[in-house]
């Protein structure tokens, strides 16, 4: 699009903006049943269901036919809307929110500018970086909704400075189903669309947003995804090396050959199969994966931006399959080291299988019980200028819009 055709469109949800109540996670009050940021939101198409609600433009469940035609929820969450703000408050784990201005961790809070240092609060490790935007990031912002249809909702959020960034970015993160047939779908599969899409309007700065869409395919029939997962990251062969708090060293290394193999999935392989020679590699003393995997498109898709499938993921229980297409440089994979069996899964999970299997599965969101890949671009690589990202990740009010356009296409094996 034209850039000056996509600012007119880019603040087309200004006036609405303007009316919005305060984000709830600078109010002292509680939500109420009745706060329209938590109310929710479906969108649906043949064999593929979405709710969403405007707290941190959050998808809070995806419903998908597993190989027997029954319908499972593949998302971790909450069945109460509002229970995602006292997520935010205690355990801050992201589930289904876009997450920003920048995704992932800033190293010291810092970064420079055209010769201007900048330091945004650190929210991780003692002041030692910063976690996805900060102690208050979009996750914990209320976006208006700004479209919505029966197959499409988009959520708008406007970031005047917020934790202390320069400038202020507009920001769209849109949400679509479909089954239409297509060249990059030609099976007509269920497939959700996702599109953040953010323009700077004022100073140049650094700009990376990401879904943060907690997986399980397996429904929770299983207590962890490590035997039943299958992985495959076909055109990553290499990885962005982390010290012992997960900042990057600057290092980039091959997947054949580090930690014995454990980080190749090349070729297809279960997410556990080799996670115990992980040690040290998603942290100090931590086993599992919280590693950027970078995504190096063949000669044959020409641009460096080209959509392409970068995640193919089935469970072996359901039968659900799940690929990814993505225009981003990288992908960061959690196999939920962190989660540690005290969030329970949903009610609504647990009578799923209960009826379907006449056992109500895995009761609690366990370590190892989940998988996280998030589309963005090469971690903190604004503090890396050898790397030759921050073109990538900064914009100013003089460039196009950033986007990450993301495919999310389900089938059965």
């Amino acid at each position: 699009m034209h850039f000056k055709s996509y600012v007119a469109a880019a603040i087309y949800g200004l006036p609405a903006l303007a009316q919005a109540a305060p984000s709830a996670a600078s109010s002292s009050s509680s939500a109420s049943s009745s706060d329209p940021h938590f109310k929710t939101y479906t969108i649906k198409a043949e064999n593929i269901t979405a709710t969403l609600i405007p707290y941190g433009a959050r998808l809070t469940s995806l419903l998908v036919p597993d190989r027997k035609g029954q319908e499972q929820d593949v998302i971790v969450g909450y069945d109460d809307p509002e229970y995602y703000l006292h997520d935010s408050q205690t355990n801050r784990t992201f589930f289904g929110s876009v997450v920003g201005r920048y995704a992932n961790r800033i190293k010291n809070g810092t970064f420079s500018i055209d010769g201007t240092d900048y330091h945004i609060p650190e929210n991780e490790h003692g002041g030692l970086d910063t976690l996805h935007g900060g102690p208050v990031g979009y996750d914990m912002h209320n976006w208006t909704v700004t479209s919505h249809t029966d197959s499409s909702i988009t959520f708008t959020l406007l970031d005047q400075g917020f934790e202390n960034f320069p400038g202020d970015v507009i920001s769209h993160a849109t949400y679509s189903v479909s089954t239409e047939k297509s060249a990059a779908n030609p099976k007509g599969l269920p497939q959700l669309t996702t599109k953040l899409v953010s323009l700077a309007l004022t100073e140049k700065t650094p700009i990376m947003l990401a879904n943060h869409i907690y997986w399980n395919l397996n429904a929770f029939k299983n207590p962890t995804i490590l035997n039943d997962t299958t992985l495959q990251l076909p055109l990553s062969e290499r990885f962005i090396v982390g010290d012992g708090i997960l900042i990057p060293t600057g290092e980039i290394d091959d997947v054949d050959t580090a930690y014995e193999g454990a980080l190749d999935f090349t070729e297809p392989k279960l997410v556990g199969e080799d996670i115990d020679k992980t040690t040290g590699l998603c942290g100090t003393g931590c086993t599992g994966y919280d590693t950027c995997w970078l995504v190096d498109r063949p000669a044959a898709y020409g641009s460096g931006d080209a959509v392409v499938p970068s995640v193919r993921v089935s469970s072996d229980t359901t039968g659900i399959s799940l690929e990814i297409a993505t225009n981003q440089a990288a992908i960061q994979v959690y196999s939920c080291n962190g989660q540690n069996g005290t969030i329970a899964t949903k009610e609504s999970q647990a009578k799923r299988n209960k009826a379907q299997d006449g056992d109500s599965g895995a009761a609690y969101v366990n370590k190892y019980g989940c998988i996280v890949f998030e589309t963005e671009d090469w971690i903190d690589g604004i503090n890396q200028p050898q790397w030759g990202r921050r073109p990538y990740q900064i914009a100013g009010p003089d460039d196009g819009p950033v986007v990450n356009f993301a495919t999310y296409q389900f089938g059965t094996v």
